[in-house]
């Protein structure tokens, strides 16, 4: 029997990177997944890959930011496969401005997609979600992704760091409300490092543009050095981060954060 046999998960920004990471192995595990993205080419391929190697699988577009398209994406969650167990907030925006080089309309975008799509995800959710957990032994799950940079202060990406910091204790807050309520909706939080990925990628960009420069070796340099483990860490790393807290392995778990960093905030 496979980790999330039975269950049927919804996971945003799912077209790559550890979205889509999450979405293949959620789908390895035995769920049932809808891969939603604002990227529509990226999420079939994504949605063809799981079908591959014989998941279940749709994808719906999702710009997390409007309310009709997480009624869509859940609408097609339930009535595909005739229920919603496990939603996953992975979408995100990363700017990498300075408090006083960033615009109001980048900031209103950043709030936007990793705060706002954070809140309208699991309000959307809930009916769906408690639905579910109603005739599960351990309830249903909600798995935001956060940030270290939601832990602890960030002096080169403030306002990244602000959003996840709104989404570390919104996390908390949700499990506590749901808790009270009696809904059987467990709600945690995961913390990565450093990630190979694009948003990876745009952080080493933006460190490297601050020292007027656009090699980006240097900023890489520095990021795996702050790593105790001594590697920057991989999608799939934290995928398998995401599939333990959505499953019932992790059944007593609720408002907590799961850091996976490689021991980066452990100095």
């Amino acid at each position: 029997m496979n980790r999330l046999d039975g269950k049927v998960a919804l996971v945003s920004g799912a077209a790559r990177g550890i979205g889509g990471e999450a979405a293949r192995l959620m789908a390895k595990a035995g769920a049932a997944v809808v891969v939603a993205d604002i990227l529509g080419e990226a999420g079939r391929l994504t949605v063809e890959a799981i079908r591959g190697e014989g998941g279940q699988a749709e994808y719906a577009h999702l710009d997390v930011t409007r309310e009709e398209d997480w009624r869509a994406a859940i609408g097609l969650a339930t009535t595909r496969f005739g229920k919603l167990d496990i939603l996953v907030n992975n979408a995100g925006v990363f700017i990498g401005k300075s408090i006083e080089d960033v615009t109001l309309a980048e900031w209103d975008r950043l709030v936007a997609v990793n705060m706002t799509g954070v809140f309208l995800g699991t309000r959307l959710a809930v009916p769906a979600l408690r639905e579910a957990a109603a005739s599960s032994e351990h309830g249903s799950a909600i798995v935001n992704l956060a940030s270290i940079a939601g832990i602890v202060g960030s002096q080169l990406d403030p306002l990244y760091s602000m959003t996840k910091g709104g989404v570390t204790l919104f996390t908390k807050s949700a499990a506590l409300e749901f808790g009270r309520k009696g809904y059987r909706i467990r709600v945690n939080s995961i913390h990565p490092g450093v990630i190979e990925t694009d948003m990876g990628e745009q952080t080493f960009v933006a460190r490297a543009q601050r020292t007027g420069s656009n090699d980006t070796a240097p900023a890489r340099k520095v990021a795996m050095d702050s790593v105790p483990w001594g590697r920057l860490g991989m999608a799939s790393d934290i995928a398998k981060g995401i599939v333990f807290l959505a499953s019932d392995d992790a059944g007593y778990m609720n408002g907590a954060g799961l850091v996976v960093d490689g021991g980066v905030t452990a100095a």
